[in-house]
C-alpha cells in the first residue's frame, strides 16, 4: 500500500491528514500486542468528516497507523511538549500510558520507518504546498485531528469541543486563527480554546511560515462531536456530524476567501 494519497485542488486550502490511516505492516502488526492492535489513537473518521467541505482543497493522506510511526512528530524524535505526558515519533504506549508492543522497534527500525512512511508523506505535503503557493501565492495548511475528550495520561478533566493550534500565533496570519475561533465560539453547543493543551503539532509548527506565505493551523476535534461513543467500535454519528460538518465548512470557506488578503494573487 502506498504510504500517502495526494487528492489535488486548485483553492489555496491544503487538508493535512496524518492519522486517519488504520494499515499496519504484517511485520509490524506482529511485533505489537493485542492492546496495540485495538489502533485506538487513530483519528477515526476524520477523512470521512472532512470530505467534500471545500470544493478545490488538496487533501494529503498518510495511509499508515500512528504506530507503525507518527507523521505528526518530528522527525528527530524531539518532544513537543517538553515535560508533560505525550507519544514519541514511534509511540511505546497509547495515549492511556499502556504498552503496545510486544517488541518495541529499535533505533534502526525507526530510521527504516522514517525513510518509507514519514519522509514519503511530508514530501507529499510539501510539493502540495509549494504547488498551491505558486498558484495562488499563498497556501494555507489546515491541519485535521480528532482525539478521545477524556484521556487522563495527557490531560486533566474533559478536552473542549474544538482545539485550535498556531503554536502561539507563530503558525498563520493573525487573521486565520481569528476567522476559525470566532466561527467556532458562536456555535452554542460547542466549547472552543485556542493554544491550550494542544498549540499544533510538529506538521503546523513546520510548515507556517507566515512571512513566506505558508499558513498552518491545527484543529483538534474533541470525539466526542461526531462519534456515537469514544469507544470501540467507534461508530460515525451522522446527525452529530451533520451540524458539525456545517460548522467545519464555514471555517474552510473563512480561510480560503482570506487567501487573496495574506498576499496571494487576486
Amino acid at each position: 500500500m502506498t504510504p500517502v494519497e495526494v487528492t489535488r485542488g486548485d483553492g489555496p486550502v491544503v487538508l493535512g491528514l496524518p492519522h486517519t490511516g488504520t494499515w499496519l505492516p504484517e511485520d509490524v502488526r506482529a511485533r505489537m500486542n493485542a492492546r496495540g492492535r485495538e489502533l485506538r489513537d487513530t483519528d477515526w473518521h476524520i477523512h470521512r468528516l472532512y470530505d467534500g467541505l471545500l470544493p478545490g482543497a488538496t487533501t494529503v493522506r498518510a495511509t499508515f497507523h500512528r504506530y507503525v510511526i507518527d507523521a505528526n512528530r518530528d522527525p528527530s524524535g524531539q518532544s513537543l511538549y517538553p515535560g508533560r505526558n505525550t507519544t514519541g515519533l514511534v509511540p511505546l504506549t497509547d495515549f492511556d500510558g499502556e504498552p503496545i508492543w510486544d517488541e518495541a522497534p529499535n533505533a534502526e527500525e525507526i530510521e527504516a520507518r522514517r525513510v518509507a512512511y514519514h519522509a514519503p508523506y511530508h514530501a507529499a505535503l510539501e510539493a502540495e504546498l509549494e504547488r498551491v503557493r505558486q498558484r495562488h501565492g499563498v497556501a494555507i495548511l489546515y491541519d485535521c485531528h480528532s482525539i478521545r475528550s477524556h484521556i487522563p495520561f495527557l490531560f486533566d478533566g474533559t478536552l473542549p469541543d474544538f482545539n485550535i493550534g498556531t503554536n502561539m500565533g507563530a503558525t498563520c496570519a493573525p487573521a486565520i486563527e481569528s476567522a476559525t475561533r470566532e466561527i467556532c465560539e458562536r456555535s452554542e453547543c460547542h466549547t472552543t480554546t485556542v493554544n491550550g493543551r494542544f498549540k499544533g503539532g510538529w506538521t503546523t509548527r513546520h510548515y507556517g511560515r507566515p512571512a513566506e506565505g505558508l499558513h498552518a493551523i491545527q484543529m483538534e476535534l474533541a470525539q466526542s462531536t461526531y462519534l456515537t461513543e469514544e469507544a470501540p467500535p467507534w461508530a460515525f454519528d451522522a446527525e452529530k456530524a451533520d451540524g458539525l460538518r456545517r460548522l467545519l465548512a464555514s471555517i474552510l470557506e473563512s480561510l480560503a476567501d482570506l487567501a487573496p488578503f495574506l498576499g496571494g494573487k487576486r
